[in-house]
């Protein structure tokens, strides 16, 4: 892999992981429990992190 394939993957799990969080964190002020909140937070991670590797390769593709 080179550098910038390497950057842009560290870029999309770093948004991933920010949006997976502000899902969490919204979903439990909104007063879920926290276990449901943490699944919420983790879907969204996935699916923003598929979404963005997917676009990526269909980019590159």
């Amino acid at each position: 892999m080179s550098t910038l394939q390497v950057l842009m993957l560290l870029l999309a799990l770093s948004v991933a992981l920010h949006i997976g969080c502000a899902a969490a964190f919204t979903a439990w002020c909104g007063g879920t429990r926290p276990a449901l909140a943490l699944l919420v937070g983790a879907s969204a991670t996935g699916t923003a992190c598929a979404l963005y590797l997917t676009a990526l390769g269909a980019y590159r593709g």
